[in-house]
């Protein structure tokens, strides 16, 4: 059994996609869009939005993180969970939590702690939030 997190990016899906492949290495293992779906989804998205992703899968490291633009409203929700993710040393902590942050939002910066020798955490432009932990 996984358990896979399903991101709703409600219009910025493609952006949000693009700027996970540069700063986290994604890799896009599959993409849909609305207009590619055997079945059109009616009263779903606005007129204009058959462009938009309707399903997409990103191998991040081991995990797969699945996303959409959903509804195409523009208001992208994330609250009430981070993505936690584990980078192998201080250097990469650094790197990932800096381009994780740029234009996004610093929580608590990246630094020591009793329990990491790196942790923070950030939402990013998206408002996805995320932790970064060098673990122990």
């Amino acid at each position: 059994m996984q358990v896979q997190p399903y991101l709703f990016f409600d219009g910025r899906c493609e952006e949000a996609i693009e700027f996970y492949r540069k700063t986290l290495g994604a890799e896009v293992a599959m993409l849909m869009r609305f207009k590619d779906s055997p079945e059109q989804p009616i009263g779903m998205m606005p007129p204009g939005a058959e462009n938009k992703v309707m399903h997409a899968s990103l191998r991040i490291g081991d995990s797969t993180v699945m996303a959409s633009d959903g509804q195409c409203l523009g208001k992208p929700n994330f609250q009430g969970f981070s993505l936690s993710l584990e980078a192998p040393d201080d250097a990469a902590a650094d790197r990932l939590f800096a381009a994780l942050a740029d234009g996004g939002q610093v929580q608590m910066p990246l630094a020591k702690t009793f329990f990491a020798s790196r942790f923070g955490m950030v939402a990013d432009r998206f408002g996805v939030n995320w932790m970064i932990i060098v673990a122990p």
